[in-house]
């Protein structure tokens, strides 16, 4: 199978659009923000934003697909992301099967009232490697968006580290044009069946790593580092940008966001590439955030 050229023919993705990615190159990296502090936003209260901190939000968002913003609810309200996506355009929740009946997932090492959590690196304190949140589901229910926010952290390490998939796409392009037309095969990945205690809880997933959404031609990522969870395509290509893809997330790098989710902190994002250290929790404060992922793109 080919890239997605119905979708992307002529496009800045397109492989083969060279002046169309050169244009959209240039812009992109001249309006990139610079560092932590190009990234941050400062708020009031993210239940209820002011104009201009929505417009803060949002420029982040175009020209880095992530917002990191900081303010004073520091208590633990699932409403904060709720509320806080509904201002930015996100309002339909990804409803999976981990999630709370409101569709906002708490972030914390599980306890024996949910043990099956347990068995899901992100309800533990183990490291999780590079990743895009949602990278199993199907095309119709493809995560473009999401929130993480921290009500409590951990007593030693749990920082995060964020990539734009954007830059990672511009930069393996740059390395290689291969490199992105490999992963943009509609067979690049297959995420393995999951079984369940009466059958087959999901079906096997394959699709690519780069995808430009129809509806709005934006590019999104899925994406993990695991290996126990993926299948990639026995295919020279792939496997090669694969290797290059994986070298690029461990190599140091300016584009590389590593932050410390503080109490009240939080990042809104259309999903991009993280990861997460592994922690010690305090005993008497476990480390808490609330995840809400998205269908939608920030701004719509």
């Amino acid at each position: 199978m080919t890239a997605q050229r119905d979708v992307v023919a002529g496009g800045p993705f397109d492989p083969g659009a060279g002046a169309a990615y050169a244009a959209w190159r240039e812009a992109k990296l001249a309006a990139y923000p610079e560092g932590l502090a190009g990234h941050t936003v400062e708020v009031r209260d993210p239940r209820a934003l002011t104009p201009g901190e929505r417009e803060a939000l949002l420029d982040r968002c175009r020209r880095a697909n992530m917002a990191i913003y900081v303010s004073g609810a520091v208590d633990a309200d699932k409403s904060i992301p709720r509320r806080l996506g509904e201002q930015l355009g996100l309002t339909r929740l990804d409803r999976n099967w981990l999630a709370d009946d409101d569709g906002i997932s708490p972030i914390r090492v599980a306890t024996e009232r949910v043990a099956e959590r347990s068995d899901y690196i992100p309800y533990t304190d183990r490291p999780i490697r590079w990743h895009t949140d949602g990278y199993y589901n199907d095309a119709p229910r493809r995560i473009r968006g999401m929130i993480l926010h921290c009500v409590a952290s951990a007593e030693e390490g749990g920082a995060n580290a964020f990539m734009d998939h954007e830059i990672a796409y511009l930069r393996l392009r740059d390395a290689d044009p291969r490199h992105v037309r490999a992963l943009m095969r509609a067979d690049a990945m297959t995420v393995p069946a999951r079984e369940g205690g009466e059958g087959t809880a999901r079906p096997a997933t394959s699709g690519p790593v780069f995808d430009v959404d129809p509806a709005t031609g934006c590019l999104g990522m899925r994406y993990t580092a695991r290996t126990r969870s993926i299948a990639w395509l026995a295919s020279p290509d792939v496997l090669a940008a694969v290797a290059a893809l994986e070298a690029l997330l461990d190599a140091p790098s300016p584009f590389r966001l590593e932050v410390a989710l503080r109490p009240g902190m939080g990042i809104v994002c259309n999903n991009v590439l993280h990861r997460r250290d592994g922690f010690v929790d305090a005993p008497s404060r476990p480390r808490l955030l609330y995840r809400a992922r998205y269908h939608d793109r920030v701004g719509g």
